[in-house]
């Protein structure tokens, strides 16, 4: 139960105690007092006042001596007009922080019973994954964490881009120019040595715009079934998605069903024929195949050409029946950048005039561009950031700040790598997925991997600095775990610290705290895990300033001592869960 819905419960209760009238508490008003008034909570008197007959103060005045009077959990009160301030007491705040302590799923919500499909990543097999891509894959991952901690049941699943005119045009120029190349003699990760021949092919269009057409010979054929065109497709493809698994791997990314293109891109002629019977879609004279958006204030859209063949929208009209009718979903988000807005809205509107109800359960999340200092990236012109090279630039960064600190001494090697990958990761997964989704963003490494500030690393440090309070405490900092009284989401039990009494720095860590929940379905309803990457930034920032002005460890009262052993360790745990929604590990030592 939030603070909200308590108070709200007890407002009821006093309504019925002194005016002898039910009142729902669901029909209560309850928000967060604003800062340039006194208390915690505010509720809005003015749907009380039919019941009470009284001015606006007299009833909020009313309300907050019966609540002050008859339930501990309030301490003050101050009623200003239609608006009662309501102050929570050390009691409520000891039994919130008890019940969060003793909670081991907290955070998790409960079943909402929707099956959802996340749609990311969804590569070409023309060159391997950039920053655009670890955007994309970092959204879509952390979204379906989000929606799994939301309560829904989540199926992540890929469509890899794998035939096509782009794919052709590395396929020639490997032919053409690279005699026989491969990972091995090359030495290169085979999505590398793909990417290569399709910028190659870029210099042999600009010297030669006729070689499009022998690409375009080729496609012909690989969709005739040409034994030799389709042997080499096959090879150069296996190159890649080996090279994209090992980035994958890297990034700690998966994928519950993988549909490749070859296979689906036919899937929607049917649905094609079935517009065609039902009047929605008309066939011109050159006996292509369109849906008319015009009265949706859109376009024409082809949605078949004129030789038959499929485009893109054909394909997701297909695949998207497909995966309704295979998973019975209640819903699929796309994970596509926003210069694919106007294909998803023509997506809706399409499977809408054909028929499906579930058209409405479709949801792009459209999110905004990487950019680096210097503008845009262009695969075709090789000018991209690759993400295997940042993946070991970011470790690099992280290894020569972890260094530089000196506090890593004696710690072994194989874990001391260990640590700079995570913090390596942990800082470029937090700078890309701290900014909202629909914003566009500027990547600087640099900026990403510093220890002060909202970043990941800074964020990692705390709880390693709360680990090592613990590892004191317990046995001398000799050993770096997590002490056994405190595992598994165990702590001290309020036994241990009943009646110890919250400062206010505490009060604070605690309503925090107590907000992750909240924040858990915000996120999840506005598909943002920006949201809780800077929740998480709040609760470390918080901690660190308590920290700072209290001896936690130095404490002679053994009550409040276990009391604020137990909260900083809690504090780490909700760290932890917030964390791993991103994709983030915390390490115990830094």
């Amino acid at each position: 139960m939030t603070a909200e819905q308590f108070i709200a419960s007890k407002a009821s209760e006093a309504v019925k105690a002194l005016y002898n009238v039910e009142f729902a508490a669901a029909n209560m008003q309850v928000g967060v007092t604003r800062k340039d008034f006194e208390g915690d909570y505010t509720l809005v008197v003015f749907p009380l006042l039919r019941i009470s007959h009284a001015a606006p103060a007299a009833t909020g005045q009313a309300i907050g001596e019966w609540l002050v009077a008859n339930c501990p959990e309030f301490a003050a009160f101050n009623a200003v007009q239609g608006f009662l301030n309501l102050s929570l007491s050390n009691v409520y705040w000891q039994e919130t922080f008890a019940a969060i302590a003793a909670d081991k799923d907290f955070g998790q919500l409960p079943s909402t019973g929707r099956r959802v499909m996340v749609e990311f990543s969804s590569p070409n097999t023309n060159k391997p994954l950039h920053l655009g891509h670890i955007r994309n894959n970092l959204l879509g991952a952390s979204v379906s964490n989000l929606l799994k901690a939301a309560g829904d049941e989540v199926i992540k699943t890929t469509l890899v881009n794998d035939r096509g005119v782009h794919i052709c045009k590395s396929m020639y120029a490997w032919q053409k120019r690279f005699d026989g190349a491969t990972p091995e003699s090359t030495g290169k990760k085979g999505d590398h040595l793909v990417g290569d021949c399709y910028v190659e092919f870029a210099k042999m269009e600009k010297e030669n715009p006729a070689v499009l057409d022998d690409v375009h010979e080729m496609l012909v054929k690989w969709e005739e079934g040409d034994p030799a065109v389709r042997e080499l497709w096959q090879m150069m493809n296996q190159w890649v998605f080996d090279g994209f698994e090992q980035t994958y791997k890297a990034l700690g990314i998966t994928f519950d069903k993988t549909y490749y293109e070859h296979e689906t891109y036919l899937l929607g002629k049917e649905l094609v024929q079935k517009g065609l019977d039902m009047g929605v879609f008309v066939k011109d004279p050159d006996g292509s195949v369109w849906c008319d958006l015009t009265a949706d204030g859109l376009d024409r859209k082809l949605l078949l050409r004129s030789d038959g063949t499929s485009v893109y929208m054909t394909q997701d009209l297909g695949t998207a029946e497909r995966r309704f009718a295979e998973y019975k979903l209640d819903s699929h988000v796309y994970v596509v950048g926003d210069e694919q807005n106007y294909h998803f809205q023509v997506l809706k509107l399409v499977l809408g005039k054909l028929g499906f109800d579930w058209a409405e359960q479709i949801f792009h999340l459209s999110y905004g561009m990487v950019e680096l200092p210097e503008g845009k990236m262009k695969s075709r012109e090789g000018t991209v950031v690759d993400a295997d090279d940042l993946i070991e630039k970011m470790y690099q960064e992280a290894k020569a700040t972890s260094e530089e600190s000196g506090k890593l001494e004696g710690m072994p090697e194989e874990d001391k790598e260990r640590l700079y990958h995570m913090i390596g990761l942990g800082a470029l997964k937090y700078f890309i997925l701290k900014v909202d989704p629909k914003k566009k963003m500027l990547f600087n490494p640099k900026e990403s991997i510093d220890f002060n500030g909202n970043t990941g690393p800074f964020i990692q440090y705390t709880h390693a600095r709360i680990q090592s309070i613990l590892r004191k405490y317990f046995d001398g900092g000799s050993t770096p775990v997590t002490p056994p009284e405190f595992s598994a989401g165990e702590r001290p039990a309020k036994s241990d610290w009943a009646g110890a009494e919250l400062s206010a720095k505490e009060i604070m860590l605690v309503k925090l705290l107590a907000s992750y929940p909240q924040k858990v379905a915000e996120a999840a309803a506005s598909y943002s895990p920006a949201i809780l990457a800077n929740y998480s930034y709040e609760l470390a920032k918080e901690f660190n300033q308590y920290y700072h002005d209290t001896p936690i460890l130095k404490e002679p009262d053994q009550k409040l001592l276990q009391m604020r052993l137990s909260l900083i360790e809690t504090l780490a745990s909700v760290l932890r869960k917030a964390m791993a929604v991103l994709g983030i590990e915390l390490p115990d030592r830094m």
